[in-house]
């Protein structure tokens, strides 16, 4: 089974990093030729050609075995080709990139990151058109006693209409909200409304650095909001682990924990965590009848240093839908005209979103180990892909507006660090000095090594 999902994660990573790149890459092809620069060679990947053709055009085409990647190599561009055409014969000289008009090469280094958020437009207006917007009412079940949540005055029953002033009807759009705010210190702002009542009220969440060291955010929950009451069944036991070692079995559901009711699985969960090498009386209903079990969770050692119980056993699976009652469901359709808006929308939010999380570890607010590498995302890809169309086109929507977002950064060797020098070109009206390009590309190269590595350790560490 491991080797299966280990060979769907790979085919998905190279599906979907072929598809990214691709669509990149043309951006660049596309509107160099537009330009009348002739294209020398269109490769999808690095490394040596698994398969390469010249095409009518003259173009030669190559697809490359490592998928991270590909380029564009265009007559006259290389890393002098402002200042020196290089051999260019004459009567090639007015198809080279290094003689176009400084606009002509902005818009053709521009078109990669450009694409990308076209791709993205482009799926969500697809999604939209196929599947509707589809969520569930942002109603707690239940909030946590004790938490931020709860302190400020959120209850059970309570509908989360709006979080700084911008409206919440799923959540999905509270989770993007909080998100949003993750690293920040201050107050959240949320209007709730009542179970039973039309009148909202508006209350306060006090946040500090929040969730800044965190790996794996997760806003609702940290608050000490529970979304849905998944019941306490459980639906695997991991060999050799505390809960086998107890007696715990598939289908057995948690009725109570050292004499304290279990309302819910993650309500289970918070009472196994807070009992790290504590011996828990447990009791369980198997077949219709109540036995008592004994379990002793073990102790993990988590990021900030604190200590968590765990027993190595998970929840049965459920269907989400069956938790949530019919007037608690979302959903809105569109056409191939009502769809466009919201598509152009959900890019829009979610390219300020990835430039926010960016500056945001750049300036230290929220931890770097939030930037991922191909590890997970083939994990991701290949989950989303299980799940089904929809969540896969979903993560490939927000992994082309992240390409986009990043190559646009003003690191020299990415397209906006090309886009830079010719701003700077604009202004001084003399192209950057050649000195300075090759200075620049050696930075560009030690920060996009360094950003590989820091992803691909960070990659390794979740795995461990």
């Amino acid at each position: 089974m491991l080797l299966i999902d280990i060979i769907v994660s790979l085919l998905a990573l190279i599906v979907t990093l072929g598809i990214l790149v691709t669509i990149h890459e043309f951006g660049h092809f596309w509107v160099a030729r537009r330009c009348g620069v002739k294209v020398l060679t269109f490769s999808i990947g690095f490394g040596k050609a698994i398969k390469s053709w010249r095409g009518k055009d003259g173009v030669e085409y190559v697809i490359a075995p490592i998928p991270l990647g590909g380029y564009v190599r265009m007559l006259g561009q290389d890393d002098t080709a402002v200042t020196d055409p290089g051999e260019v014969s004459a009567d090639e000289r007015h198809m080279s990139f290094a003689t176009k008009p400084l606009w002509q090469r902005s818009a053709i280094v521009a078109a990669g990151p450009i694409a990308n958020f076209i791709l993205a437009a482009v799926v969500y207006w697809i999604i939209n058109i196929t599947y509707g917007v589809q969520g569930y009412a942002p109603v707690a079940s239940y909030v946590e006693p004790s938490t931020p949540a709860y302190e400020a005055g959120l209850r059970a029953g309570d509908e989360i209409i709006a979080i700084d002033g911008e409206e919440t009807s799923t959540w999905q759009q509270v989770i993007m909200q909080l998100l949003g705010r993750m690293g920040e210190s201050g107050d959240v702002s949320f209007e709730v409304l009542p179970e039973g009542s039309s009148v909202p009220r508006q209350i306060s969440v006090p946040i500090a650095a929040w969730m800044s060291e965190s790996s794996e955010p997760n806003p609702v929950a940290d608050l000490g909001i529970v979304q849905y009451e998944i019941p306490a069944v459980i639906g695997s036991v991991l060999p050799g682990s505390r809960a086998e070692q107890g007696g715990l079995q598939a289908g057995d559901r948690v009725v109570a924990t050292d004499g304290i009711d279990v309302r819910s699985w993650m309500h289970w969960v918070r009472l196994i965590q807070a009992n790290a090498e504590l011996d828990l009386d447990v009791v369980v209903q198997r077949e219709g009848n109540l036995t008592q079990l004994s379990l002793r969770p073990e102790s993990r050692v988590l990021e900030d240093g604190s200590r968590s119980g765990y027993i190595g056993a998970g929840a049965q699976p459920t269907d989400l839908a069956s938790l949530v009652p019919e007037e608690q469901r979302r959903h809105l359709d569109y056409n191939i005209f009502t769809a466009v808006l919201p598509a152009l929308q959900d890019t829009w939010d979610r390219s300020l979103f990835v430039l926010d999380s960016v500056k945001k570890m750049v300036v230290g607010l929220i931890s770097v180990k939030n930037i991922n590498g191909p590890i997970t995302i083939a994990q991701v890809a290949g989950d989303t892909a299980s799940y089904g169309l929809d969540v896969y086109l979903g993560f490939l929507a927000i992994l082309s507006i992240s390409l986009g977002v990043l190559n646009l950064l003003p690191i020299p060797v990415l397209d906006g660090g090309h886009l830079l020098y010719y701003l700077i070109e604009a202004v001084t009206r003399r192209p950057v000095p050649v000195k300075v390009q090759a200075w620049g590309l050696q930075l560009g190269v030690l920060i996009i090594s360094g950003i590989m590595v820091l992803a691909v350790y960070n990659d390794v560490s979740r795995l461990l």
